[in-house]
């Protein structure tokens, strides 16, 4: 008996725990695995990165917000530069489209963030002009913030893509193939022996 007690829990240590009966475990996390982002994306994010940490360093807030606004934009840049197909036809013909236009098309999940710096562009197009007062400190604070978290969001979609690892099985054994547990040698019994000890308990109690 223990015996066979330690030759299935060596079974189950080769093969792993045994699935649950009801379904995949709920507290299976995904396992981060590198993707195959195209060069020019990642050299997109990568300029996107270095605009935020000179951002970062800037102290007027016009250059400031400008630098981490294109940073953002670099960002865009690298999601159609590995998911975007180029616009041929009509489309192609009325009119260029910014990166913000096109990003939702291209990535729907960015919808609101591709809204969000829209809405910034024109502040950015007055802090590199120049003009006093175009950009706050809050103002460039904030969306170096956004870009940051933007680019971050970005780098795991195009470099690290999660994946779920494959639930386990556990192989099937027919009834016929479980092994049979062996009895220690001095617990062994030969019936030759207990019939030859019968007849010779026969005999002594004959004479």
């Amino acid at each position: 008996m223990a015996s066979s007690y330690a030759t299935a829990a060596h079974r189950r240590r080769a093969t792993g725990p045994a699935p649950s009966p009801t379904g995949p475990a709920n507290d299976v996390h995904p396992v981060l695995r590198r993707a195959s982002a195209p060069p020019a994306a990642l050299d997109l994010l990568a300029q996107a990165r270095t605009g935020l940490d000179e951002a970062a360093t800037l102290e007027t807030p016009n250059e400031r917000y400008a630098t981490a606004h294109l940073a953002a934009l670099r960002t865009a840049a690298a999601v159609l530069a590995a998911r975007g197909r180029p616009e041929t036809g009509e489309r192609r013909r009325q009119r260029i489209r910014s990166a913000w236009e096109v990003l939702p098309e291209t990535a729907p999940e960015l919808s609101e963030w591709s809204a969000l710096f829209a809405s910034g562009a024109r502040r950015r197009a007055r802090a590199e002009a120049g003009i006093q007062g175009a950009a706050s400190s809050r103002d460039a604070d904030d969306l170096l913030r956004d870009a940051a978290m933007f680019l971050r969001l970005v780098e795991r979609m195009l470099v690290l893509q999660p994946v779920l690892p494959q639930p386990r099985t556990e192989p099937r054994t027919e009834p016929s193939a479980e092994p049979r547990a062996e009895q220690p040698a001095d617990l062994q019994s030969d019936p030759r022996k207990e019939r030859r000890a019968g007849l010779g308990g026969t005999g002594d109690a004959a004479g």
